[in-house]
């Protein structure tokens, strides 16, 4: 798939994701089999009130969607993906205020199963606030699953 090709459709998977677009997520960058994507800080998605830290929900939400793509822009798997299972270590609160990246990377495909793994990191890039790794359903070319 050419990447102007793909970019449009990574673009449009995060439009008609309702959840995607309450978040706010933003296509950043990608490349074959990896992804980054933006998450603005919003009240709306603070989780504790008296520190303005966002809610952990979010993060995840951010961090899966962000394996997703890095698995449908794989040269080897089709645009279809589903979570199957996804584990997610939490660093440390992100800093209040600040837009949160997620970066992901396809990194094993099978006939059925693909792997990626995603970092979440605020402003200090030295300091995750979160990891993951998930497993995630495979598509074939005519776009159903294995």
């Amino acid at each position: 798939m050419a990447a102007e090709n793909l970019e449009e459709r990574l673009k449009a998977f995060l439009e008609i994701l309702p959840y995607a677009g309450a978040l706010k997520l933003r296509l950043a960058g990608f490349e074959p089999g990896r992804a980054e994507i933006e998450m603005p800080y919003d009240a709306h998605l603070v989780g504790d009130p008296e520190t303005g830290v966002l809610h952990g929900g979010a993060v995840s939400a951010l961090m899966d969607t962000c394996g997703g793509a890095a698995v449908m822009s794989h040269p080897d798997t089709g645009f279809i993906t589903a979570t199957l299972d996804l584990r997610i270590d939490y660093m440390r609160a992100a800093t209040p205020g600040q837009m949160l990246v997620a970066v992901a990377e396809c990194y094993h495909v099978t006939r059925s199963v693909a792997f990626a793994r995603a970092t979440a990191f605020d402003d200090d890039r030295a300091h995750p606030v979160a990891t993951a790794a998930g497993a995630f359903t495979v598509s074939l070319p005519d776009g159903q699953v294995a």
